[in-house]
């Protein structure tokens, strides 16, 4: 599917700085989701948002195919989808082309030796500020709270700025940001009770990029991936 950019293709590193040139033939804010699992919110809010251009990153081929076919039934030219760890996000993203990042239901990766793979790290917040735009939005959805308490003192840290943020999404003011999306997993948690908590947020901007960028990793390994639960 041409909607699907991943290792094997000619396109396959062809895309930084060039997603609305090459891939989606209009220019349009670029809106990335990461670990997207089978891509749900990327087809919902591109349905959503026709103008504006989506990418669903994940490292699985079979999450991300059911994302690929749905938006092509949808008829859906403004979403993509891309197979990569989140790790080599500066190879596949250049420097502030992002305009939007959506993080849905990340893996929480509770054990402490694992925080430096939790997509709300330091390391993780650093590889977003170099390819959004000034005064870019970002956005988490979990229903885990002590995931969400460290993503709020992460930010925090970073000298981020908390734009919005609630324990209970959909008893709150901000219940109309999840636009009706829902990920198969949500769907699950919010029926046997399960508040979901969202923060939205901003990170300061960097003068200039940091060199040099990370060594592309490619996806062999893939339960070393920073994955999504959808």
């Amino acid at each position: 599917m041409d909607n699907i950019v991943e290792p094997g293709k000619d396109n396959y590193l062809q895309r930084s700085g060039r997603w609305n040139e090459l891939q989606f033939l209009k220019r349009q804010p670029l809106v990335v989701e990461l670990a997207c699992g089978k891509g749900e919110y990327s087809v919902g809010l591109a349905n959503e948002f026709p103008e504006k251009n989506f990418v669903g990153m994940d490292i699985k081929g079979s999450r991300i195919y059911v994302g690929g076919k749905q938006s092509l039934e949808y008829g859906l030219n403004n979403v993509a989808f891309l197979r990569g760890k989140i790790e080599n996000l500066r190879t596949f993203f250049d420097w502030r082309e992002v305009d939007e990042i959506w993080i849905t239901f990340p893996d929480p990766r509770p054990k402490a030796k694992d925080e430096k793979r939790r997509l709300t790290s330091t390391k993780f917040l650093r590889l977003y500020q170099h390819v959004l735009k000034e005064n870019a939005i970002l956005h988490l959805k979990t229903d885990n709270l002590p995931l969400f308490e460290y993503s709020v003192e992460m930010v925090k840290q970073a000298g981020g700025t908390i734009l919005g943020l609630t324990n209970d999404l959909y008893e709150s003011e901000f219940r109309d940001n999840h636009h009706g999306i829902k990920t198969y997993f949500e769907n699950k948690f919010t029926a046997l009770g399960f508040k979901i908590n969202y923060l939205r947020f901003q990170l300061p901007v960097l003068n200039e990029p940091e060199d040099p960028i990370p060594p592309l990793l490619f996806y062999e390994d893939e339960n070393s991936q920073t994955t999504s639960d959808s």
